[in-house]
């Protein structure tokens, strides 16, 4: 079996080489502006049909690139491939003519060939040219043929056809029969050139001499070599039926249309037989060679001679039918009679137009021009005339149109620029309408999404950003996030977030705050401090990951919100030596006096630094107040003799925050008769209005330094002085006040002189004792001179005591001591304040003087 199919191969082949040798190569024929060539069927894998590459005038070094291939519908078999190397069409599987063209005539393959980058479209029709690869085949081995022995010379038996699916001079090109004495052979052309045999009677038959005839038919074709096929013909001699059915016409012809329903009268056939009883009854039938299309489309009723559609008719596979039926009576011998029927089809608009996306290059960029073709789309409507045109079009609401480059094919261009960001994705609907009565239509929808270009900068939600932040606040914190959107999107749309370079205070800004580049948030590196920066501002750059990237720009104002932190300073009036500030009133004083104004300041700002003073403690409240915002000291009535001469307050300066910071100071004041010509510790201090380099406590210090060092040495300077003039106290019942040291022992002091004079021999309430000197020596003998010094003074009182007398002096000069009045007169002489009470040079222009 296998060697009976090889040797069928190999003959095959032979005669496709033979074909070609005497064809020659197949050769482009222009067939309305397309090429088109020949090639024979069957055909082995890999054989040659053109050059495509060199017809078309294609670079063959581009092929692969610019993607050459040949478009097929979905499911269609791919007879034919193009070599990508050297654009050569070849046979990819073996064509048989019969298979893809069952009917005859021309047999072409339609091709769409594609290439890409620009975007060309050719078209290349291939004949398949017939090769005889069938032989003749008939219906039946033998065929039984009954003639009336009566029956006429020159009558005519029609043969049932050969069947060759082979067309042109390869299909049956005439019959033979075997030889014989009383029948010959006529071959007859029907419309379609097919070939059928009658046979002629051309003696008369004698049943008596002899009752059958066998013959031998045979049909040859045309093809090289040439084919055939035999069938036996039994021939029976009948008696003679002498009249045989007659129709009223040798051919009909009718019309009928395509979506004519099954059992659809086709036509009612009539035919006469002048016999009569079973002679004359007639049957109605499809002759011998009927082909089997035609019987599985009608039917005959055998008796009516009706013919009724059996199956579904198609205009578009064939628009003719033709039908052959025979007459026969029912007598013995009967002969049958014959005759053609025409059934021409009526095309119907039974079929709607088929879209094909042919080529569909998408997505398609939003910046692509005005022009770009998208698709390639081919409309194919298998009805015939009108029916079967077919106008193509899209929706008018998109920026896209059809342009009509061969027949029954279009490209979809774009009309104008597209924008990704306002429509992402086009729902593309493409109608295609043919013409016929009523119009058939169908709709396509091609989704072209729009593909994203960098064509966007980013932009942030505000036009700036201002930002308040509580000074001290935590290192490392979120202080705010700014946000900037893309319309663009993917990488296009993916934001980085960065702090321009730049300078805050002569500092980088980088070490003030940073960003987190994918969420915008921004922190404070350090501590911020309201009395040192109160406000900056920063630059922020979004920046996409497009390429060209694109960025925007935004500032941020971050201000700093002050936060009470900062105690008031009391800078009027400062304390002495460590001690508490001291002042001097005078006792004739009226209320209302200014007795000093106590000056603070705050570092911080707003009600921060609003400062409110009052008096905490006080020696007497009745005889102070304290003005509560601009904080002066005034007294609020007369001295009286009982008041204290010496009255000791206490100083609170408090600011507006939350919670409230203060400070506190004490203030001694003396109360006197007469005001000296000096100094007081409350000064005109002026705020400074902008932070200076150096501290103002360093300036305190050198200050307080300063005057320590002088009081020092002017107390040095002046226990010298009294050293060198001093005498030596008397042993005789003079001494010195306790708790003044004695210098004359054993002697007691003068209550006389105490009681008039205006020293007080106790120190005041709240004053520590006074420390007293013995400076014996250097003064005039007899006397003795004594140095108090309170630390809580306002000044240094000098005392000049009555002489003292030795306890071994004569009672004469008991007679030469002094008097208490003479004492009292002495002791009475007050001395200027000390020195040390006077500030140095530096700060005397800023102090206020009190007459």
């Amino acid at each position: 079996m296998g060697a009976g199919n090889g040797s069928r191969l190999g003959q095959l082949f032979l005669r496709s080489l033979l074909f070609l040798l005497l064809a020659g190569p197949p050769a482009p024929l222009p067939a309305g502006g397309q090429l088109r060539y020949a090639v024979p069927e069957e055909l082995e894998h890999g054989a040659f049909v053109a050059n495509l590459g060199e017809d078309l005038g294609l670079d063959l070094t581009t092929l692969s690139a610019r993607r050459f291939r040949i478009v097929s519908r979905a499911g269609a078999r791919q007879h034919l491939e193009v070599n990508l190397e050297n654009g050569i069409l070849f046979v990819n599987e073996r064509i048989d003519r019969e298979e893809v063209c069952e009917a005859g005539g021309t047999c072409l393959l339609h091709l769409q060939l594609l290439v890409e980058s620009p975007l060309e479209l050719y078209r290349v029709e291939v004949e398949v040219l017939d090769i005889n690869d069938h032989a003749p085949t008939f219906p039946w081995q033998e065929y039984v043929l009954e003639v009336a022995e009566s029956a006429v010379l020159g009558a005519r038996f029609p043969l049932e056809s050969a069947q060759d699916p082979d067309v042109g001079t390869n299909s049956v090109r005439t019959y033979r029969l075997s030889p014989n004495g009383f029948f010959s052979l006529e071959v007859q052309t029907r419309s379609d050139t097919s070939k059928f045999a009658e046979l002629v009677l051309e003696r008369a038959l004698d049943r008596e001499q002899q009752r059958a005839h066998r013959l031998l038919l045979t049909a040859l074709d045309g093809g090289v070599p040439e084919r055939s096929g035999t069938a036996h013909i039994l021939i029976t001699v009948l008696d003679a039926n002498d009249n045989v059915p007659v129709f009223d016409q040798p051919s009909y012809g009718v019309s009928l249309p395509e979506d004519a329903p099954a059992g659809t009268l086709v036509i009612q056939l009539n035919a006469t037989d002048l016999d009569e009883g079973p002679n004359g009854e007639i049957e109605y039938s499809f002759s011998g060679h009927a082909p089997p299309r035609v019987r599985e489309l009608f039917h005959i009723e055998p008796r009516s001679g009706q013919v009724l559609l059996k199956g579904p008719l198609d205009y578009e596979r064939a628009s003719l039918h033709e039908l052959y039926v025979q007459a026969k009576d029912r007598g013995p011998s009967a002969v049958a009679v014959h005759c053609r029927v025409l059934v021409h089809l009526l095309d119907v608009n039974d079929n709607a137009p088929e879209v094909t996306l042919t080529s569909v290059s998408t997505p398609v960029l939003e910046d692509a021009p005005p022009g770009t073709v998208i698709a390639v789309i081919s409309v194919l409507d298998r009805d015939s005339g009108d029916n079967g045109r077919v106008s193509c079009e899209v929706s008018p609401d998109v920026p896209f149109e059809l342009r009509s480059s061969f027949r029954n094919y279009y490209t979809l261009v774009t009309t104008q620029a597209l924008d990704r960001e306002v429509v992402p994705e086009y729902n593309i609907s493409i109608t295609a309408r043919d013409m016929g009565s009523p119009a058939l239509l169908t709709r396509s929808t091609l989704t072209v999404p729009v593909s994203d270009v960098n064509d966007n900068a980013p932009r942030f939600l505000q036009p700036s950003y201002s930002v308040y932040v509580m000074e001290n606040n935590a290192p490392g914190a979120s202080i705010c996030s700014v946000s900037a959107l893309d319309p663009d999107c993917q990488q296009n749309a993916y934001l980085s977030y960065s702090i321009a370079d730049g300078h805050i205070h002569g500092m980088p800004v980088g070490t003030y705050v940073s960003i987190n580049s994918d969420s915008g948030h921004m922190y404070a590196l350090r501590s911020l401090d309201y009395e040192q920066i109160r406000s900056f501002q920063i630059h922020v750059q979004a920046q996409d990951a497009g390429f060209p990237p694109l960025s925007a720009n935004v500032t941020v104002h971050i201000f700093v919100l002050d936060q009470n932190d900062n105690a008031p300073v009391i800078v009027s009036p400062m304390p002495r030596n460590g001690s508490v500030a001291t002042e001097l009133v005078p006792r004739s004083a009226r209320p209302g006096y200014l007795v000093g104004t106590v000056s603070a300041v705050d570092a911080d700002a707003g009600l921060n630094s609003r400062l409110s003073y009052q008096l905490l403690q006080a020696t007497d409240f009745t005889l102070f107040s304290m003005a509560p915002d601009t904080g002066e000291l005034r007294t609020l009535r007369s001295f009286l003799e009982q008041d204290a001469t010496r009255q000791r307050l206490v100083v609170q300066v408090r600011d507006g925050g939350q919670p409230a910071l203060s400070a506190t100071m004490s203030l001694l004041l003396s109360v006197v008769e007469t005001m000296p010509q000096t100094f007081s510790d409350f000064s005109e201090f002026s705020l400074p209005v902008e932070p200076s380099s150096s501290s103002p406590l360093t300036l305190y210090l050198l200050v307080s330094l300063g005057s320590i060092s002088f009081t020092f040495l002017l107390a040095i300077l002046i226990l010298t002085a009294i050293r060198c003039r001093g005498e030596r106290c008397s042993h005789e019942g003079d001494g010195c006040l306790p708790p003044c040291c004695r210098c004359c022992p054993g002697s007691r002091p003068s209550s006389d002189g105490l009681k008039t004079s205006n020293l007080m021999a106790q120190p005041p309430a709240g004053t520590t004792a006074a420390t007293c000197l013995d400076v014996p020596g250097g003064g005039p003998p007899g006397y003795c001179y004594k140095v108090c010094l309170g630390p809580e003074s306002a000044q240094s009182d000098f005392m000049f005591l009555k002489p003292c007398s030795p306890p071994w002096n004569n009672e004469k000069d008991s007679g030469k001591r002094s008097q208490p009045g003479q004492h009292l007169q002495v002791s009475k002489q007050l001395k200027q304040p000390n020195t040390d009470w006077l500030t140095p040079s530096t700060q005397r222009p800023a102090l206020k003087r009190y007459q």
